[in-house]
């Protein structure tokens, strides 16, 4: 397992896809995300169509948690968010650190 730092003024999921590159890993599971973003995307599935996306932008800062996968190089993070409007929860789209941190905790996997 290793960590991935994403620091002030990087965006959450390039960064990590660009680490699991360098690193020459295809497939891995993102075991835990720990952080705070100023502003991110995320989509949800609308009920009566589950193959499309709802995506909602939001700029505010929001504590975060989630995990995920990579799978042939492509990072799949799912996230639960609380900011000072409530909770968002969903499928990463983006998220920029702006005033704080994220760490992402990635473990390889061998097919």
């Amino acid at each position: 397992m290793f960590v991935v730092s994403v620091g002030k003024g990087e965006e959450v999921i390039e960064t990590v896809r660009r680490e699991v590159e360098n690193r020459g890993i295809r497939n891995g599971a993102i075991v835990s995300l720990i952080g705070a973003v100023q502003d991110c995307c995320v989509s949800v599935m609308p009920k009566d169509n589950p193959l499309d996306d709802i995506l909602t932008t939001y700029d505010q800062p929001l504590e975060m948690t989630g995990t995920g996968e990579i799978v042939n190089g492509q990072v799949h993070i799912h996230v639960v968010m609380g900011g000072d409007d409530g909770p968002v929860a969903g499928h990463l789209h983006s998220a920029t650190v702006k005033d704080w941190f994220a760490r992402v905790y990635v473990m390889p996997v061998t097919e």
